[in-house]
């Protein structure tokens, strides 16, 4: 989903995701049209992590991290990261945690 972005080198849920363009590429995965990953810079982090999270909402996926916490440390909190792509996965693939498997997304 994110190997062949630009910047992007995930070997962790830690350090991997400290400058937003891992969450960039992969809200990019599913929503290509609202994240112009050709044109972010690793450099401006706290427009890249509001980028995602805002994006990430508009299409039904509750932001669980903040972007203000991400900018301020140095690396987000692993278990955060975590549950936040596990949840941004399951959105996607119309899988609900403890419920039936959402329709199909239609084609754009």
């Amino acid at each position: 989903m994110t190997s062949d972005k630009q910047n992007v080198n995930i070997t962790n849920f830690s350090s991997s995701w400290n400058d937003g363009m891992a969450f960039c590429a992969l809200f990019h995965h599913f929503i290509p049209n609202q994240i112009p990953y050709a044109t972010l810079n690793p450099k401006n982090r706290e427009s890249n992590f509001r980028l995602a999270f805002t994006e990430g909402e508009k299409a039904g996926v509750t932001a669980l991290l903040d972007v203000e916490d991400c900018v301020e440390m140095k690396n987000p909190d692993w278990m955060s990261v975590m549950t936040y792509v596990s949840l941004i996965y399951n959105h996607f693939n119309g899988i609900r945690v403890g419920g039936p498997r959402l329709p199909d997304m239609p084609a754009e």
